[in-house]
């Protein structure tokens, strides 16, 4: 996605190419680099990272950044403004704290400015969170103005991702409230409120004490997962995504299982949404997962059908997922190589992917009878 613009964030910009990154991918020295860039780093040679110069893990991982793609995706739609045609920062935000008195298209104004602002100026971000605007901006997420609620709602929780951004901030951000806020625009939000909402949580769950506090705050869980049972394309994915980032952490995978989470992902991947496949593959390293998914005879057939068609990543979850389910079950073991999966895996030890015949090789040595460590 090269592009010239000087008005995204600085963090969205790849520090090889320096271009906003398509595939942002993390190294194990904690920095992110566009997917293209790195490879070509590695495949030149280097074992080293190209910012701190000291050695990375071998072999090389590439683990990707959900939550910058997806920031960095809401962002390319956006149709950014000219900096000199807004009014000065500050004044916005003394007319967002005095939002109470005043009139709604006055609301409506300050709200969609300091957004458009916000999106590539951290100077703003900096000064709405040391102004005391986050009250009212939290405020503005469940109006009751009936006649512009909705439009209120979606606008705050606009400017609210845009203030994740900063690492800085995700931790503040817990703190001020905002978790009973984003939920319930989660469950009742209207518009684009429901998949701003989940976009939301996994910007702040890119912390990961925030993912703790996320997954344990009553109904985000599980309003991500009814999202993803009745929610439109994107507002499934955005679920779907939320639901990856937090399900990193060991707890929230036992959280989302009991809260149903595994028939509605199947559901889901079966439709062809490649990042439910992700999710399953987390939740499978539980053994509550593997216990609920040997349940549905179903499963292996959609997880097949990524094996054939799907993505390299979707590809290998579902090896990942399909690897877990046999050390677990004999049952599921008998199946799988009943299905042709061995021959399957033969297949991929020649792909391209490093991640996809590593995985392979483990559900082949998985079906050949040893376990794999749970």
């Amino acid at each position: 996605m090269a592009t010239t613009s000087t008005q995204f964030p600085d963090d969205f910009r790849c520090p090889i190419s320096l271009d906003i990154m398509s595939d942002p991918v993390i190294l194990s020295s904690g920095h992110t680099f566009d997917r293209s860039s790195i490879q070509r780093w590695i495949d030149s040679g280097h074992r080293t990272c190209p910012i701190t110069k000291l050695p990375i893990s071998d072999p090389v991982s590439l683990i990707p950044n959900h939550a910058l793609r997806s920031l960095i995706s809401n962002y390319t739609l956006v149709s950014f403004p000219k900096p000199l045609s807004y009014p000065d920062p500050q004044s916005l935000i003394r007319t967002l704290i005095a939002s109470s008195s005043s009139p709604l298209d006055s609301k409506l104004n300050s709200l969609d400015q300091l957004s458009k602002l916000s999106k590539r100026d951290s100077a703003v971000r900096r000064k709405l969170t040391e102004s005391g605007a986050i009250s009212a901006v939290l405020n503005c997420v469940n109006s009751d103005d009936d006649t512009g609620g909705s439009r209120l709602q979606e606008k705050s929780l606009h400017l609210l991702l845009n203030l994740s951004l900063d690492d800085d901030n995700k931790v503040g951000l817990v703190a001020e409230g905002v978790l009973g806020k984003v939920v319930a625009a989660l469950r009742r939000g209207a518009g684009d409120s429901r998949a701003v909402a989940a976009t939301v949580l996994t910007s702040l769950a890119v912390v990961e004490v925030n993912k703790a506090t996320i997954g344990a705050y009553p109904d985000a869980i599980l309003g991500l997962i009814s999202l993803l049972w009745s929610g439109n394309c994107r507002e499934r994915k955005e679920a779907a995504t939320a639901l990856y980032t937090l399900c990193s952490f060991p707890d929230n995978r036992v959280r989302a299982v009991e809260n149903r989470a595994v028939p509605i992902l199947i559901q889901n991947a079966n439709l062809g949404l490649e990042r439910a496949v992700e999710v399953l593959g987390l939740l499978a390293k539980c053994k509550e997962g593997r216990q609920e998914m040997i349940k549905f005879g179903g499963l292996l057939d959609v997880l097949i059908k990524f094996l054939k068609n799907g993505s390299s990543r979707a590809v290998q979850y579902a090896l990942l997922t399909i690897s877990l389910l046999c050390s677990y079950s004999e049952r599921i073991r008998v199946l799988v190589v009943r299905e042709g999966v061995f021959e399957i895996c033969v297949g991929l030890l020649e792909d391209d992917n490093e991640k996809v015949r590593r995985n392979a090789n483990s559900l082949i040595l998985v079906l050949q009878g040893k376990r794999l460590s749970l």
